[in-house]
């Protein structure tokens, strides 16, 4: 099992972590590989990584899930990143064939960050 640290920059964007989760990967893997975020506000999911569907995914979940108005605002002021990252969950299985992410031609592996910015632990786990 490995460990990335990915830090964000700003409260809702998304990262692409597809060449990180590969790194660690060891060289004779094959079966699947578990992408799983250690935050209950961070999530992972694949989809394309092209600049501007990243910005509509920020958009999407920023209109989708109002800022305020959350009973948990009352604790900490974050009940909407909570939210958002329900959506979407904690974790990704992929396919690795010989130590290659077995990902189809536009897909990638991305760290929705909900609550930013933040220094998030994404752990990769082996078969």
């Amino acid at each position: 099992m490995e460990e990335l640290t990915v830090s964000t920059e700003s409260k809702l964007t998304v990262v692409d972590i597809t060449d990180a989760v590969e790194r660690a990967l060891p060289a004779d893997t094959t079966g699947t590989v578990t992408v799983f975020s250690q935050h209950t506000t961070a999530a992972i999911t694949v989809n394309e990584a092209e600049s501007n569907l990243l910005a509509d995914f920020e958009d999407a979940l920023a209109d989708l899930i109002p800022d305020s108005g959350w009973q948990h605002d009352r604790l900490d002021g974050n009940a909407d990143s909570h939210v958002r990252s329900l959506l979407l969950g904690p974790e990704v299985t992929i396919p690795v064939e010989d130590g290659n992410l077995q990902l189809g031609t536009w897909q990638s592996i991305l760290l929705v960050e909900c609550d930013g910015p933040r220094t998030r632990t994404v752990v990769v786990a082996p078969p």
